[in-house]
């Protein structure tokens, strides 16, 4: 008989675990989705033909392996003369073009995979090579990101306050702490503490509404990594000299907050995972949607089988040989029929999750405009950080400078206005006429737009978007060593491993989840250690 994969959650670990299944094996993945898109975080929304990205997902790894996997699903639009040239250390590659099924070097190369992969050119299932630019709001003005010390840069600071900067900066470079313990500290030791308390402390205190000190080093380390002053006056100063041609966009020796171009689905990144969902199930996969899983049958240290309900209360159960589970960890332990060690409890339902609102704002035209341009132009960001303390919103997402295709008029300016909070907060209660028309007060007082030019908005709510690095997460080693012990169980993807990864390092979980599967390897250290060495454990000169 067939061998079974249960699947938990329809986001890009778990769909990259139904294909890889799918592609590599002969088991067959059921994915189980509890709501009826595809994507997870990842996923587009679609209000009246304007469409919306969940926090902005660029489409770019350092790993040869998603950047070949991504290609095989949605290759690059037309109109490059020449292929885009891919650039790092010390090699050089093209882009595959329109119609072709991998990468030139992708090994997946025989039965179904190639005889899916090759699609016909479509205009549509194609992604966009787009430029990147976010900046800071800050004192009403724009700053560029990452903070270069430019003489713009220094004018709009003040020179006093420039000054401080600079101390500040070689005062932590000559004699940085020892032992850094929490984010602020290791905030301090890159970026000095005035500039630290300039530009880093109110956004990042916005997004998980804690102080800094009271949020674990490993969250710098994870999403900071190699940033640094140096590197970035470094990476200019490379950048000048270089000669580039616009068309680099692997960039695999630069710190990811430094990339200057990304790839991008034409309509979103939840038109990638929609192309995979199809894919899977052309392969002979199955995809339940509306089914909320409760329970997980356990028979010594293996799952045996899962429940829940669909939308109308019917339960059902699934059985298995394989299970993935994506699912915030908090809720598959709430879900296990055994019992779970106290200690192993009390780490779980200490865990916090940040919940995440974006308000999509309508605009004929913008206020804010950058320099030397007229009044209502579109800027150029693709998001742009909101340092400014006088109002709740974090970050601002451009839709247009994602994808011309996000929006159904080219002639408004759709935006993004996302705020970071609790499902306890004021905030979230908010009905939709109330987060709609707060966002558009906050975005007015700025000065980014004025009120009477927002024609329609709309509002997106999504749970438990940031897994945090404070609450028992100090405590995460007991839990994780408990749920490791049941052998046919992987936690895959952000929340199912309660890690802030972001999507190519999702998927590469659960691709190492399948590697070990047809390896036979129990031991799933190599998984959870995904993300936490800067070339994804990438031997260098290796594809």
């Amino acid at each position: 008989m067939t061998q079974k994969a249960i699947i938990i959650g329809a986001g890009p670990a778990g769909l990259t675990a139904a294909y890889e299944l799918l592609t590599r094996t002969d088991l067959k993945p059921i994915v189980l989705e509890k709501s009826t898109y595809m994507g997870g975080l990842s996923r587009t929304i679609n209000y009246k033909g304007n469409r919306m990205d969940i926090g902005g997902h660029r489409f770019f790894s350092k790993s040869d392996r998603v950047m070949n996997w991504w290609f095989r699903h949605l290759p690059v639009a037309e109109g490059h003369e020449e292929a885009p040239v891919l650039a790092y250390q010390g090699k050089t590659r093209s882009v595959a073009a329109v119609g072709t099924s991998r990468w030139p070097g992708d090994p997946a190369s025989s039965g179904a995979v190639a005889t899916l992969a090759a699609t016909e050119a479509d205009p549509d299932r194609v992604m966009l090579l787009r430029p990147r630019k976010s900046r800071i709001y800050f004192l009403r003005k724009f700053f560029d990101y990452p903070i270069q010390l430019s003489k713009d840069t220094l004018v709009k600071l003040g020179l006093v306050r420039a000054f401080r900067i600079g101390i500040s900066y070689m005062l932590r470079a000559a004699f940085p702490i020892q032992n850094v313990k929490n984010l602020e500290q290791f905030f301090i030791n890159r970026f000095g503490s005035e500039l630290y308390k300039t530009f880093f402390k109110s956004y990042t205190e916005k997004v998980w509404g804690v102080p800094c000190e009271k949020i674990g080093a490993e969250w710098g380390e994870q999403r900071i990594k190699g940033l640094s002053i140096l590197k970035t006056i470094a990476h200019h100063i490379k950048k000048m000299f270089r000669g580039s041609d616009g068309r680099d966009i692997a960039q695999k020796n630069t710190e990811t907050s430094l990339i200057e171009q990304f790839l991008y689905p034409k309509f979103g990144p939840g038109q990638m995972w929609e192309v995979v969902a199809q894919k899977v199930i052309e392969l002979g996969g199955a995809i339940v949607t509306d089914f909320d899983v409760t329970g997980v049958q356990i028979d010594g240290f293996r799952i045996a089988g899962v429940t829940g309900s669909d939308k109308y209360g019917n339960q059902k159960k699934f059985t298995g040989d394989y299970f993935f589970s994506t699912m915030p960890i908090q809720e598959l332990v709430r879900s296990l029929h055994v019992n779970v060690p106290m200690s192993v409890c009390e780490v779980s339902e200490g865990l916090i999750y940040r919940d995440f609102i974006t308000v999509g704002l309508l605009c004929t035209k913008l206020k804010v405009r950058d320099e030397g341009d007229k009044y209502g132009r579109l800027i150029s960001d693709n998001w742009i950080y909101i340092q400014e303390p006088d109002v709740l919103v974090g970050r601002l997402q451009v839709f247009n400078n994602w994808s011309p295709h996000l929006v159904s008029d080219s002639s408004k300016v759709w935006l993004g206005a996302e705020y970071f909070c609790y499902e306890t907060d004021e905030l979230w209660s908010k009905s939709d006429a109330e987060m709609g028309r707060f966002a558009i007060e906050e975005l007015n007082r700025i000065e980014i737009i004025e009120r009477d030019d927002v024609i329609d908005f709309n509002v997106v709510r999504v749970p438990k978007t940031y897994p945090a690095y404070f609450g028992t997460y100090d405590r995460f080693e007991e839990l994780r060593k408990y749920v490791d012990q049941y052998d046919n169980l992987y936690l895959v993807g952000r929340n199912g491993m309660h890690k802030y990864n972001n999507q190519d390092h999702s998927m590469l979980t659960a691709m190492t989840a399948v590697d070990n599967i047809i390896a036979g390897r129990t031991d799933k250290s190599n998984i959870w250690s995904v993300n936490t060495e800067m070339d994804y454990h990438e031997a260098k000169g290796k594809q």
